[in-house]
C-alpha cells in the first residue's frame, strides 16, 4: 500500500482509506470486524468516520470496540459539526460545542487522541477564528493531532487558511469533498485553493454513489440493497443521461485495457497530485481487496487525456 503526506503536513496516510459510514448501522459488529481486520491487514491506515455516522455515534462506538491494540497502527479521523440531536442544538463549530463533541468522540472511540479532527460542514453562526483557536487548543492538549474541514466552499477554505495564517494559529491540513470521474466540480475552485494552501484532498464517493462499480445498467433493474436502490432521490440525481453516456464510454475504455471501472475510478483519483487518500466505504472484506487492488493501475499521460475528453 502506497502512503502519501496529508497535504504539506507530516502526517502519512494510506493512498486508499476506509470510509466507516456503514459501521454501527448498515452492518453488524461481526461484519464490521471482518472489514476492519481486512483493511488493516491490507495496509490501509486511514480510517475515516464521523460522530453522526451509524445513527449518531454508532460508527465511532463500533470502532472503539473493535480496534483495541491496533488503534496505534492506524490514522483515525473523525468529524464533528452536524446535528447530533433532533432539536438541532448539538452541532456547529463553536468553542462550547467542540469541547463537548471531542470528549464524546474520544469516549466512544476509546482512545486518548484523534489523528485528524474535521469540521463536517461550515458553521455560518460561528466565526472561523473561534473554531480554529479551539481546535488548536485541542492540539496543544494532545487530544487532536491535525485538523481538517469537509464540505467547505472554496471561499470558506481560503478564508480559513487566511485566518490561520494571519493569527498564526494551526490551519486545516486537509479538505474532504465529493470528487470522482463523474463529479469534477471541485477542479474549478476547490482544488486550486487546496493546492495553493498546501491542503490534501480526501475525496469521498469515488465511485459516484456506485455508478462506477458497473453494477447499475441503463434501463435495467436496480440491484438489490444498493445505495441508489434505497435512495430514490439520489438515484434521480446520479442516473442521468449524461452520466450514463460517460459511464458507458469509460466502461469501453476499461474493457479495451482489460481493466474494470472500479480500477479506473481509484487509479484516476490516485493520479491527481492533490489527492492524499481516496475514501471508500466497504461492507465486505472482498470490497477492501478490490479497492486496494484498484489503485495500482498507473495511467499514462495519454490515457489521462483520453479520460478528460470523456468526462469533461
Amino acid at each position: 500500500m502506497l502512503t502519501r503526506n496529508l497535504g504539506r503536513s507530516g502526517l502519512r496516510v494510506s493512498l486508499v482509506g476506509l470510509g466507516c459510514n456503514n459501521f454501527g448501522g448498515r452492518i453488524d459488529m461481526e461484519a464490521t470486524r471482518k472489514v476492519v481486520d481486512k483493511a488493516i491487514d491490507s495496509g490501509i491506515t486511514l480510517f475515516d468516520t464521523a460522530d453522526v455516522y451509524g445513527n449518531r455515534g454508532g460508527s465511532e462506538t463500533a470502532l472503539g470496540e473493535l480496534l483495541g491494540a491496533r488503534r496505534k497502527d492506524i490514522v483515525l479521523a473523525t468529524k464533528f459539526g452536524m446535528d447530533m440531536d433532533e432539536a438541532g442544538v448539538k452541532k456547529g463549530g463553536s468553542r462550547r460545542y467542540i469541547m463537548a463533541a471531542v470528549e464524546a468522540s474520544l469516549k466512544r472511540l476509546k482512545t486518548d487522541w484523534i489523528d485528524l479532527y474535521q469540521i463536517h460542514r461550515y458553521d455560518p453562526l460561528t466565526p472561523i477564528e473561534e473554531t480554529l483557536r479551539t481546535l488548536e487548543d485541542l492540539i496543544r492538549q494532545g487530544k487532536v493531532r491535525y485538523v481538517g474541514c469537509s464540505n467547505f466552499a472554496p471561499w470558506q477554505v481560503a478564508d480559513a487558511a487566511w485566518t490561520a495564517r494571519h493569527h498564526q494559529i494551526e490551519g486545516f491540513a486537509s479538505c474532504q469533498d465529493e470528487y470522482s470521474l463523474l463529479v469534477r466540480g471541485a477542479e474549478r475552485y476547490l482544488i486550486p485553493a487546496a493546492q495553493h494552501y498546501g491542503m490534501g484532498l480526501l475525496p469521498y464517493f469515488p465511485l459516484a454513489n456506485g455508478l462506477l462499480t458497473g453494477k447499475y445498467k441503463r434501463n435495467g433493474p436496480m440491484p438489490e440493497g444498493a445505495r441508489m436502490t434505497r435512495e430514490a432521490q439520489r438515484a434521480n440525481e446520479v442516473l442521468t443521461d449524461a452520466n450514463w453516456e460517460k459511464t458507458e464510454k469509460l466502461a469501453a475504455f476499461c474493457e479495451a485495457r482489460g481493466k474494470s471501472l472500479v480500477e479506473l475510478a481509484f487509479s484516476w483519483l490516485a493520479a491527481q497530485p492533490v489527492v492524499s487518500s481516496v475514501i471508500a466505504g466497504a461492507t465486505r472484506p472482498e470490497q477492501i481487496e478490490a479497492n486496494v487492488k484498484a489503485a495500482s493501475w498507473q495511467l499514462s499521460t495519454e490515457e489521462l487525456a483520453e479520460i478528460d475528453t470523456i468526462t469533461k
